[in-house]
């Protein structure tokens, strides 16, 4: 594969209460020429229209979870977000030979992660990407979120290179100006990369870059009838990022008790109390810190 880039998708709502992604997406179909680059064609895509109608987070299945080969080529999708799915993989897949040469997906979340990217993989382009982008936006983090053995189900892996954007903290169902911006931005940054490495231009990247690689989820405290029993702590609370270290609190019950954390070294928790994954039985995610060497991938 070369480094050629023809066709982009951006896709926005594939979650239906994420107004950033959703509106930011009206706003480019209005004004196609904001995300036109003079050497690629980009579309833009609202990915779930019926659960932005209904403010809703899905119709029926969360449509992010729905970019399995086992669901995309099932005989007949019977709910409507798997129905989605398949569309969403025939305009821009199908999945492992996609027709467009990058996706950015577009999301927001309650928790407090700030400026995140997330990519699916360790494609060498995607990394050299977000090294350059760290540079122009240095409150940016990576969290790689990969599960070793398994297919990633999400939007973004239908093509190799390209990722998602989750801004926040932001509560579902309304925009806030400075992430709709800032998110705006660091699209017009990727697209201006893309074209850049199209037309040969010098770029440069940092020596290395600082990713947080995915490791594990953590439900929260329950009682053995799977009710909650508990809650984030008010020390571990909007600290995404930050240093979980052994013996720190992580959870309160509901009668008071800190429940600490028991695993062997530091880790650095994100999506904390992220509101849509109470139904997923995720309190956070837990990653560790690691450093990639960047000047072994250049282009």
């Amino acid at each position: 594969m070369t480094n050629q880039i023809n066709r982009v998708a951006i896709v926005g709502g594939t979650h239906g209460n994420e107004l950033i992604g959703a509106y930011l997406i009206q706003k480019f179909q209005r004004s196609p020429a904001l995300i036109q680059r003079p050497s690629f064609e980009t579309i833009a895509l609202l990915g779930n229209p019926k659960a932005f109608e209904a403010k809703r987070r899905y119709i029926d299945k969360d449509l992010n979870r729905c970019f399995t080969h086992a669901v995309l080529h099932q005989p007949s999708a019977l709910l409507y977000e798997e129905k989605r799915a398949s569309v969403i993989n025939q305009k821009l897949g199908p999945k492992g030979n996609a027709q467009v040469d990058f996706i950015i997906d577009l999301h927001s979340t309650s928790a407090n992660m700030g400026l995140t990217a997330i990519p699916v993989n360790n494609h060498s382009f995607n990394l050299n990407l977000l090294a350059y982008l760290s540079v122009i936006e240095p409150d940016l983090k990576i969290y790689s979120w990969i599960e070793p053995g398994q297919e990633s189900s999400f939007l973004n892996s239908i093509c190799d290179r390209g990722f998602a954007i989750e801004v926040g903290p932001i509560t579902p169902g309304i925009l806030d100006a400075t992430l709709f911006q800032s998110t705006e931005r660091l699209i017009h940054a990727i697209l201006d990369y893309l074209h850049g490495l199209n037309q040969g231009n010098t770029l440069h990247y940092p020596a290395s870059l600082l990713i947080y690689r995915h490791l594990s989820t953590v439900d929260f405290p329950k009682r053995d009838t799977g009710e909650l029993n508990g809650m984030i702590h008010r020390d571990r609370q909007e600290q995404d990022y930050q240093e979980l270290r052994p013996g720190d609190p992580l959870f309160t019950t509901f009668d008071g008790e800190a429940i600490v954390y028991t695993g062997s070294s530091s880790v650095y928790p994100v999506f904390i109390n992220e509101a849509a994954y109470y139904e997923k039985g995720i309190a956070m995610c837990l990653t560790q810190k690691e450093t990639i060497d960047i000047t072994s991938l250049h282009p």
